[in-house]
């Protein structure tokens, strides 16, 4: 893809995800929320906090192609870094975890992941726009350049602790609300839950390795951007 048309393409893609992002923090409704939807917003939901990372992964992603247009080939590379980073350990990994753990708990029951009572809040393709459109455009992403992913020890090491911070995060929510961010954890005892958290954590590494081995068969080992 040309440099000028990969600039367009990231711009677009930021304005996308800061409207959708904008779009989301101000739905309104007409009932009074609860204690868990009062503490912390719309930050405690994965999926918001994911539009906010895809938000900024495409502006450093845009960031980056100015600089080269321009000719800014020091400051490129140390931003160029930055997006690769990003996009390898969280951009992609988490929209494709978004994704398919939205659309399989919904198929299963959505009322633990999305009640029916949110179609009237949230509407259709707004919806979608957070749960569906994520992946192919990380999908999009890996085949218009490609990206240099850090060492597996060092990029899992940091999926995981960013991880566990969005666990603890949840937790302590219940911890002063009583409730969970998903109905679906009220189902789980203190063991299963944690198995939940587990295999929550198992699915999302296989995403980074997904990523990861799309990147290395599209590109190869030794192609990268510069």
């Amino acid at each position: 893809m040309e440099l000028s048309t990969l600039a367009t393409y990231h711009c677009l893609a930021f304005v996308w995800y800061f409207f959708i992002a904008y779009s989301i923090t101000h739905v309104k409704t007409e009932e009074p929320p609860s204690e868990v939807f009062l503490y912390g917003g719309q930050w405690k939901y994965l999926t918001v906090l994911n539009l906010v990372l895809q938000a900024v992964f495409y502006g450093v992603s845009f960031l980056a192609d100015v600089l080269r247009l321009i000719k800014k080939l020091r400051c490129a590379k140390c931003v160029i870094s930055s997006r690769d980073l990003l996009f390898s350990v969280l951009a992609f990994p988490v929209s494709t975890f978004v994704s398919i753990s939205f659309w399989t708990l919904y198929t299963y029951n959505r009322e633990l992941v999305y009640p029916k009572s949110l179609d009237g809040v949230i509407p259709l393709w707004l919806n979608h726009a957070m749960h569906t459109a994520v992946f192919p455009f990380a999908l999009l992403e890996i085949l218009a350049l490609p990206h240099r992913y850090p060492a597996k020890k060092k990029g899992l090491i940091l999926l995981g602790f960013v991880a566990f911070l969005y666990i603890s995060w949840v937790l302590w929510i219940y911890s002063v609300t009583g409730e969970w961010v998903y109905p679906l954890f009220a189902l789980f005892s203190p063991s299963g839950l944690a198995a939940f958290f587990a295999g929550s954590l198992a699915i999302i590494v296989s995403c980074y390795n997904f990523g990861e081995f799309l990147n290395r068969m599209i590109w190869g080992q030794s192609k990268f951007s510069s």
